[in-house]
């Protein structure tokens, strides 16, 4: 055995001064996500010690929003542009990607997203100089006809505006457009992050927090608070209740993310909810759907569920809120309708959630409880809660490559964000924005309504140091996976005792005894 020792040694020894692994194939092909729409897989391939080697692949998450009451029509367009989009972003991928990153280092995080945002950058200047040329064979083809119109029209009297409209609220403001195939880049930016992690033979977690931190790996890491959705109230079910579409149940830190998990809290609400012989529905957001008659019974039902457990709202669990408001907005009458036909302006929404909060003090967050457009009803909220919830901006928030150009972070005046990793997103614009907004906003990741199984959203969110995830239910294998991925990250900490404890909600729930808007300031 010892000519074999000594060959397996000198091999060995001989490994370290080997070329460091480059990217030698990109590939990108369509696939499915969790709730069966068209996505984005990336798989990168390095040449490691002169041979050729899949490494690892990543699934994007569906960048569009599933729509509860969408028309018929509406979703066969919807169906289609995401269809060329993942098209699109697959002919990326395979073609001027695969050839523009070949032989650059994996674990360049830097370099590779500079790239891929020049290059996204030229597709969109083509775009614009497509829709240029289109605009300006339009105006020449109005001019001709208008002229024709002219000379050939009888006279006749001119519809004027109908008498007496008034706009009471703010516009909406335009859809922020997506590039077709803008996958593309944060598919492949995702994929070389976790390339990089599996050369460099650490976590992806620990591999984000090294390039947010300049390479100065962390002594301690803090898990995410999980939000966990346990209801999700439909807005088109024959129940009156419009306003909310998310009820979540936030775990305290003092209880570990395991015992959290195998809590029957889910059981027991659909127990609650479960006549004998009707079977109840799970949302594609993996929970309970259910429909509610007005906006105290979801969380009646939450606090029945508890207390049939023997835990405490307020002290054992916190809940939080999506309101989704710009889904149950009004434009012909300018108010958000809260309920079947009751309905209510900006400013007495602001009255709405404060005696909300006064009564259930146990609700910590709102996500979106206005549109983005009612910024100073934001600032009259945030004045008014801001020592008691926290405000949360999912919709209301740009997406992150808007915010990130944004030096002045050009959003309603909240207390966090909620941001999700896609479309063009890279791995550099996540840590950059984080960066931007640590210390001003608590970060959320979370989790897109058309979610794939890849669960390297948890590995972001622990790396970056964001203050909650939201993932969804505890249901549904794209939503399951994510919620056993944070357990696992959570034993390997404790296990590397690394693991630092959150104090976050202890904070807040100190900070709740006085009537201080500046609390955040001090956290």
């Amino acid at each position: 055995n010892a000519p074999f020792l000594s060959l397996s040694f000198k091999a060995n020894y001989f490994s370290k001064f080997s070329r460091a692994p480059v990217i030698c194939k990109v590939v990108g092909r369509k696939v499915l996500d969790g709730v069966g729409q068209p996505t984005l897989e990336v798989e990168i391939y390095c040449t490691v010690k002169n041979c050729e080697k899949r490494i690892c692949s990543t699934v994007m998450s569906s960048h569009a929003q599933i729509s509860e009451n969408a028309l018929p029509d509406t979703a066969k367009a919807d169906e289609r542009e995401r269809n060329d989009s993942v098209n699109t972003a697959v002919e990326w991928v395979n073609e001027s990607l695969n050839t523009m990153l070949r032989n650059l280092k994996p674990t360049d995080q830097c370099k590779v997203d500079k790239v891929l945002g020049e290059y996204f950058r030229k597709k969109v200047e083509e775009k614009k100089e497509i829709q240029n040329q289109e605009g300006e064979e339009a105006e020449a083809t109005l001019a001709l006809t208008s002229s024709t119109a002219s000379a050939t029209a009888l006279s006749g009297k001119k519809k004027g505006a109908k008498p007496g409209f008034k706009r009471t609220i703010p516009p909406a403001e335009p859809v922020e457009s997506v590039l077709c195939g803008s996958l593309a880049i944060g598919g492949t930016s995702l994929a070389i992050a976790k390339a990089g992690a599996t050369i460099s033979h650490i976590p992806l977690y620990l591999h984000i927090a090294l390039l947010k931190h300049d390479q100065d790996s962390p002594k301690e890491m803090t898990l995410p608070l999980p939000m966990v959705t346990l209801l999700n109230c439909e807005k088109i079910s024959p129940a009156k209740l419009k306003l909310v579409k998310e009820v979540m149940l936030i775990p305290p830190v003092q209880l570990s993310l395991k015992q959290v998990l195998v809590l029957v809290i889910q059981k027991e609400i659909m127990r609650l909810l479960d006549p004998p012989g009707k079977v109840v529905q799970i949302s594609h957001l993996g929970c309970l759907i259910t429909g509610c008659d007005n906006l105290e019974q979801p969380l009646l039902l939450m606090q029945t569920a508890c207390n049939n457990m023997g835990l405490e709202l307020g002290t054992d669990m916190h809940l939080a809120i999506n309101c989704a408001a710009h889904e149950s907005m009004d434009y012909v009458k300018g108010k958000y309708e809260v309920l079947t036909g009751t309905f209510k302006s900006p400013d007495e929404m602001v009255d709405m959630y404060v005696e909300l909060i006064n009564k259930f003090p146990f609700i910590i967050a709102l996500i979106d409880p206005l549109r983005k457009e009612d910024r100073q009803q934001w600032n009259n909220i945030c004045c008014a809660l801001g020592s008691k919830c926290y405000l949360i901006a999912e919709d209301a928030a740009k997406y992150i490559s808007q915010l990130k150009i944004d030096e002045n972070i050009n959003m309603p005046m909240c207390s966090g964000v909620v941001l999700k990793y896609i479309n063009q997103t890279t791995v550099s614009d996540l840590i950059e924005l984080t960066g931007l907004l640590d210390g001003e906003h608590i970060t959320i990741l979370g989790s897109p309504d058309g979610e794939s199984s890849d669960d390297s959203l948890v590995d972001l969110a622990v790396g970056l140091g964001a203050r909650f995830i939201k993932l969804g239910g505890l249901s549904r294998g794209e939503r399951v996976t994510k919620y056993n991925r944070l357990l696992a990250i959570e034993e390997e900490l404790a296990k590397n005792r690394t693991l630092r404890m959150s104090f976050f909600l202890t904070l807040f729930s100190a900070c709740n005894e006085y009537e201080n808007k500046d609390w955040r300031e001090n956290d």
